[in-house]
């Protein structure tokens, strides 16, 4: 039995290295293909990311102003551009540049009551951007500052 055993010393040939190397190349390079598209995915999560955090941030700000009665509100469409800082006090080279359009509108039927449309944009890679709409409705216990 130790003699069928013993007998096979030969080790990895030339033959099966190459082919190793050959089976891992293949698996690196499908992998590295895959590199471009998720560093793609990845900025575009990014640019989304800050763009929802601008619209909520213009939202909390609409609804508070509208909310008090002692603020006037303005019908009609406001556009801003926004730089997204990563610590937000400077500006820095690179930064991401953002446009918000902010529509305010008068809720038909309704005394008031608004209608606020926010969109945020990240020109050139996006035009489009990211759109949503709140109701908001003046509420006396919001009354702060009135003169």
């Amino acid at each position: 039995m130790c003699s069928i055993i013993c007998k096979n010393k030969k080790g990895v040939s030339l033959v099966e290295s190459i082919v190793a190397v050959l089976l891992l190349s293949i698996g690196v390079l499908a992998i590295l293909s895959l590199q471009p598209t998720a560093l793609k995915t990845s900025s575009r999560t990014d640019y989304l990311g800050h763009a929802v955090m601008l619209l909520n941030k213009e939202f909390m700000i609409q609804e508070a102003w509208i909310m008090n009665p002692c603020n006037t509100v303005a019908v009609g469409t406001v556009d801003r551009t926004a730089v997204y800082s990563s610590d937000n006090t400077t500006t820095r080279q690179g930064d991401p540049s953002f446009n918000i359009r902010t529509v305010t509108s008068a809720v038909a039927g309704s005394t008031n009551t608004w209608k606020v449309s926010i969109t945020v944009s990240w020109p050139p890679a996006n035009t489009v951007g990211i759109t949503d709409h709140l109701i908001v409705t003046r509420q006396e216990s919001f009354r702060f500052g009135c003169v």
